[in-house]
């Protein structure tokens, strides 16, 4: 069953929550490629990032290939096959806890989430967002879809945008960090 059909059925908690410690995004290959382009041609700073809903390491693995050497990872329901996939353990910080200020203090170069701020509730994308603004100048949004659609009222200009094997890779510039 496609997990369009899964989250229809349970939820999208419902499915990770019973599915996450053996989650593998069937997408893979093509967030490795868009990690990829998107590495080469963004001039990215590479230095700290945040694997944001993190999955079984799906954008770990890409950035890693890349040379980035230095990742922190969150994921509540995957941080068991994130963990046996990378070698590496994962925060369990969920979006609400984010959007309540739980990473406050970090400060990363680049934050990348992969298929995943499409799933958050609408009435909580702002304020996750808006607290991701504070903690690093560049988000890297990976997804299979248009959305989410981030507004620059929640402090992110979207900066850059390709699309490589139908996943859309979009370049935000935060207005809270420099």
């Amino acid at each position: 069953m496609a997990i369009r059909h899964e989250y229809e059925s349970h939820g999208v908690e419902g499915f990770y929550k019973s599915r996450g410690g053996a989650y593998r995004n069937p997408h893979e290959p093509m967030i490795a490629r868009s990690i990829a382009v998107a590495a080469r041609e963004w001039q990215l700073d590479l230095t700290s990032v945040l694997d944001l809903a993190a999955g079984s390491g799906e954008a770990t693995l890409a950035l890693r290939d890349v040379g980035v050497r230095n990742i922190d990872a969150i994921d509540p329901y995957t941080f068991e096959a994130y963990e046996n996939r990378t070698g590496q353990p994962a925060g369990h910080e969920s979006f609400e806890q984010i959007a309540q200020g739980a990473l406050a203090g970090r400060s990363y170069s680049l934050i990348v989430c992969s298929f995943a701020l499409h799933l958050i509730e609408r009435s909580r994308l702002p304020q996750v967002c808006m607290q991701l603004s504070l903690i690093s100048p560049v988000l890297i949004v990976l997804t299979p879809h248009k959305r989410p659609h981030i507004r620059e009222e929640w402090a992110w200009t979207l900066e850059r945008e390709m699309v490589v094997q139908r996943v859309r890779t979009r370049l935000y510039r935060s207005a809270s960090v420099g």
